[in-house]
């Protein structure tokens, strides 16, 4: 059948249909020529049409062929040099996927065809491959962009009001026994008011999604019967990954995708994509060619300068996109803005952020990738969240982001797990880190700059950090030598589950304090999904090739009371001010009380001197918060001034005594929260001013004082 094309335009990028054919566009400045590809179904392994595409326009291919619909398949072969020690990859029996494909229609089915050179050949890499992989790629499709929003806006929380929620599309819901199963680990699972539900009650503002770009797994992990369950392994920029999708491949992930969203949106939840534009899929000079690669090479890649058959590798996955390059920069930017535009999404976390700053071989804060971000008047809005380092020289970049920029703070985690692990001298680090850690941001950003976990995606759960001394990767069949080696926590006297009644308390309490800490803190805080009740990996650390019950949250052994811990914690974080401060702590008086807005006290209610940092009653602190100044919206509605409060944080293992402050900083005091217990008091405990409280060994003690509340009553 004889096809009629016209020459289209350069723009936009990609495959967009305008409701009477399809514009094709293709950026590839060496090629020599690009074909077209259509196909009529996924799995066909000869093109139904081959179209050679003529029209050559600033550095991009393009055509416009009328009467093609959404839901058509097609895929590119480029021609060009293969010069492999010249950086050049190009093959035209290799068909590629388009890098600005909307949707993708499955996933890899992996084959040596799949390699642009002869697997087995002695000359590796150098060699040529002439066998064609049309029948093992998936192939990219054509997608109508429309949809009813409904109005849907963004919910735009404050990052100082902002509880964040790290989730996996599938191992969120995949066990959820009242999702429907048909779409349990899907989209429509995380859209569904069983989940939503769930979010609102603990206090969730914003999930933040493990990586739904579209994704490949291993070669090498396939073969072994794993997977790449985590997901950072990106091959298509645009495209929600299909595996995610309960209704189709064929353009029906998009929607699927774009209801998920809309449906948190109304319920007032924000979502942030953790987003992998450091690298690709495709491996270093010994990977299969699938985009990219065979598209141009030198154009996409960081390449080594005097031998280019080889790739630069900041990121331990075998390449590093080349962000220096204005092409690399395009297809970044244009799909954050594609994002946030047509996809509706309020942010993104960025993994390991920092290669995204190397120019040439250096980190630098000003590189053209945050220059771009900066100025651009979509992506600058959202929420953008730095992993901020690589695995470079220098790479390691805590505190260094641009303003705008907030940050997963590793020196927050680390610090305090050090504290309750009890290692020594680490108090005035940890005081450091609770208050903002404002030693990496205050010369030019907020408390908000700061992103505080305990736990990520990439370690121990909550529960196995307390439960593990070793990490225990047995089944990732690497002979338990990958993962992170060191546990910096205290596993409370055991390796793993045990029946001993005073170690599984210790753990519980311990699990409690880490809480506790994480939400008292200023900044903001990330909740690992499934920490609130305990979730085990059974001491897996690494679990990234896991798509099974090891990573997968069990409904069914939720550690109820520690997710009703969780719960009154996040309420009382929200309901206050005080614990969400939009600046820093002055330590100076503060107006209409002349008491300083922050003190620290040692157990004899004396307040800390210099000497007491690095000297004495290292592993216990007391915190004075003063509300006096801060203003915080009650159940009601009404504006209030907030409270103010005092935290005594125990790490020893023996109980201490501690004498509440002088009169002046308040005459009474009610008991709140005490990690010793496991609930809540209903009818609080109260204390007067200068009162003494045992405060019992490896605990957190919150004590609150009313000021003032509905219609301007005093409570001293």
């Amino acid at each position: 059948m004889k096809i009629t094309t016209y020459p289209g335009k350069s723009f936009p990028l990609g495959a967009t249909w305008d409701g009477n054919g399809v514009n094709f566009t293709l950026y590839s400045e060496n090629a020599t020529g690009v074909d077209l590809c259509l196909f009529n179904t996924s799995d066909d392994e000869v093109e139904s049409s081959r179209i050679q595409i003529t029209e050559f326009s600033d550095l991009i291919w393009h055509i416009y062929i009328p009467g093609l619909k959404p839901g058509q398949l097609y895929g590119y072969r480029v021609h060009g040099p293969y010069e492999p020690e010249n950086g050049h990859r190009f093959n035209p029996n290799k068909l590629l996927i388009d890098p600005y494909a909307k949707a993708i229609a499955g996933t890899i089915n992996w084959d040596d065809s799949l390699f642009g050179y002869e697997l087995g050949n002695k000359d590796d890499d150098l060699s040529f491959s002439e066998t064609d992989n049309a029948a093992f790629i998936p192939k990219s499709v054509v997608i109508d962009h429309n949809f009813d929003w409904e109005n849907d806006k963004s919910p735009n929380v404050a990052y100082y009001n902002s509880i964040i929620y790290e989730a996996h599309v599938k191992g969120f819901t995949k066990l959820h026994p009242e999702i429907p199963e048909e779409i349990r680990g899907t989209y429509a699972a995380i859209g569904h008011p069983v989940t939503i539900a769930y979010l609102k009650d603990l206090g969730i503002t914003a999930i933040e999604l493990m990586p739904v770009h579209h994704f490949l797994s291993d070669r090498h992990l396939i073969e072994e019967g794993l997977t790449n369950y985590w997901g950072y392994n990106t091959i298509g920029f645009f495209a929600p990954d299909a595996r995610y999708a309960s209704g189709g491949v064929l353009g029906e992930q998009v929607i699927e995708f774009k209801t998920m969203i809309k449906e948190l949106h109304k319920a007032g939840i924000e979502v942030i994509l953790d987003v992998v534009y450091n690298h690709t899929g495709e491996g270093n000079q010994m990977g299969p060619t699938l985009s990219f690669k065979g598209i141009d090479n030198v154009s996409y890649y960081r390449l080594v300068d005097d031998d280019k058959r080889y790739y630069m590798d900041y990121t331990g996955t075998g390449n590093t996109l080349n962000a220096n390059l204005p092409n690399v920069l395009r297809l970044m930017m244009d799909s954050l803005r594609y994002w946030i535009i047509d996809m509706h999404v309020d942010g993104f976390r960025f993994d390991l952020a920092a290669t995204l700053a190397r120019e040439l071989h250096e980190v630098n804060r000003l590189s053209a990738f945050f220059d771009i971000i900066h100025q651009d008047p979509t992506i600058s809005q959202v929420k953008l969240i730095a992993e901020p380092w690589d695995l470079g020289e220098g790479g390691y970049q805590v505190g260094k982001f641009p303003s705008g920029w907030a940050e997963w703070n590793g020196k927050y985690r680390d610090s305090i797990r050090d504290y309750w692990s009890g290692t020594e001298s680490t108090l005035a680090e940890f005081a450091d880190r609770i208050t903002g850690s404002s030693d990496l941001y205050k010369s030019y950003r907020r408390p908000t700059a700061s992103i505080n976990f305990i736990t990520a995606h990439d370690g121990f759960t909550l529960n196995d950090l307390v439960s593990y001394n070793e990490k225990h990767n047995e089944a990732n069949g690497e002979d338990n030598n990958d993962g992170e080696s060191h546990n910096r926590s205290w596993n409370c006297g055991a390796e793993g589950p045990t029946e001993d009644k005073a170690i599984n308390e210790l753990r519980c309490k311990q699990k409690r304090n880490f809480l506790t800490t994480l939400f008292l803190s200023q900044g903001v805080p990330m909740l690992v999904a499934g920490d609130e009740m305990s979730r085990t990996q059974q001491g897996n650390n690494n679990s990234y090739c896991q798509d099974n019950e090891i990573s997968w949250i069990n409904w069914e052994t939720m550690d109820k009371n520690l997710q009703a811990f969780t719960r009154k914690l996040i309420s009382l974080r929200k309901e206050h001010a005080a614990f969400s401060r939009k600046n820093w702590f002055k330590g100076e008086a503060v107006k209409g009380d002349g008491i300083a807005d922050i003190a620290w006290f040692l157990p004899d209610g004396s307040e800390m001197t210099d000497d007491n940092w690095t000297h004495d009653f290292a592993k216990s602190v007391a915190v004075f918060l003063n509300g006096l100044g801060l203003h915080s919206v009650n159940a009601e509605g009404d504006e209030v001034v907030d409270d103010s409060f005092y935290i005594i944080f125990n790490a020893h293992d023996e109980a201490l005594n501690y004498k509440l402050p002088k009169t002046a900083y308040a005459k009474n005091w009610e008991l709140l929260i005490n990690t010793c217990k496991e609930q809540f008091d209903e009818a609080p405990p109260k204390y007067k001013a200068e009162d003494t409280i045992q405060v019992e060994g490896r605990s957190v003690v919150l004590l609150q004082h009313q000021l003032i509340h509905n219609g301007g009553t005093k409570h001293q």
